[in-house]
């Protein structure tokens, strides 16, 4: 694979490597995860089930926890829904509060694995079922969440094919302790080690929580007036939608719309510069967080119901580019 990558894989011979890869990767987890309970037969009457996130200020995260709350109610349940406002010491204290409500089951929606697990340690300990969304924590029963492996190699390969596999590239990397955010990054950095024509200029850059869009902005400000040569950068990656979105707005303020741009979730505000012609904004990993919600209230229903779940349950997600950005938006119904 080196010697491939030292005389430069063209567009369609890198693209057809990942749609190989996607086609074994997705064949195992559907195996895995198919349940043996009709979604019809499952019921949580008279249970009560503590739902918990670390924020819901991202449309995706607020999307996946209503839809776990209603999910919840549509069952026959009553959720125990708590947000912490991406607050460390209030998602303690609120995940503290839970266990000693004694739910049924308890489901962890993201956050920061050395700050959540021990508690998510001490609910299991108390004999309560813990089951995460988009958590990869060893205390949880199963967790629910895209394929995120699979999400980071198809986006990694569309950035090496599109910028030809070669060039300058700015990473955002402020959120590795978040395990989706891990695993992109982990295999964006495993793709473009075979294209050694690739470089991630460092220091990379750290996104922030709040003002996430004006921070990339400013940040991306200062790196595009540090190289104004035009393809003196190719890309700018990001393991989710907002800072890309003030990364764009910032190429776009510089009159740097040589510089692509590519993030991962599939946000109002991420697909609207998607699908303009003239944005940088060339591809967007779509996931589907609604879906993702409901389905992890779906498999608290079938453990509290005796059934043994497999590790992870994947949710499909779609590579969004400007070919296609305008059929992904009408088919899972963001317009």
């Amino acid at each position: 694979m080196m010697e491939s990558a030292d005389r430069g894989l063209g567009r369609r011979e890198i693209l057809k490597l990942g749609a190989l890869a996607s086609a074994t990767v997705a064949g195992a987890a559907l195996v895995g995860a198919r349940p043996s309970l009709a979604s019809g037969e499952l019921s949580l009457k008279g249970k009560r089930i503590g739902i918990s996130t670390v924020g819901t200020d991202h449309h995706a995260d607020l999307q996946a926890y209503n839809a776990q709350i209603e999910e919840v109610k549509r069952l026959g349940g009553v959720p125990i829904g708590v947000d912490a406002g991406r607050n460390d010491g209030k998602l303690i204290s609120q995940l503290q509060t839970l266990i000693a409500q004694k739910p049924d089951a308890i489901v962890q929606q993201l956050g920061t694995l050395t700050v959540i697990d021990p508690w998510l340690k001490k609910a299991r300990d108390a004999g309560i079922p813990v089951l995460t969304l988009d958590v990869g924590s060893t205390n949880s029963l199963n967790n629910t969440a895209s394929d995120n492996w699979e999400i980071g190699k198809n986006l990694a390969l569309q950035l090496v094919s599109d910028i030809g596999g070669e060039g300058k590239i700015v990473v955002f990397n402020g959120f590795y302790g978040v395990t989706p955010c891990a695993i992109r990054y982990d295999q964006l950095v495993n793709v473009i080690k075979y294209f050694p024509k690739v470089e991630i200029i460092k220091p990379e850059l750290r996104d922030v929580i709040p003002n996430t869009v004006q921070d990339a902005f400013t940040q991306i400000t200062a790196i595009v007036n540090r190289y104004p040569e035009k393809s003196s950068i190719k890309a700018i990656w990001s393991a989710w939608d907002i800072p890309q979105v003030g990364a764009t707005q910032a190429l776009v303020a510089a009159g740097r719309t040589d510089i692509k741009t590519y993030s991962i979730d599939g946000s109002p505000e991420a697909l609207q510069l998607l699908a303009d012609p003239n944005s940088p904004a060339v591809a967007n990993v779509v996931q589907q967080p609604a879906e993702l919600g409901r389905t992890a209230v779906r498999n608290v229903a079938r453990v509290l119901a005796g059934e043994t779940l497999p590790r992870e349950t994947y949710v499909a997600s779609i590579l969004a580019t400007k070919d296609n950005v305008k059929e992904v938006i009408e088919k899972l119904g963001l317009h």
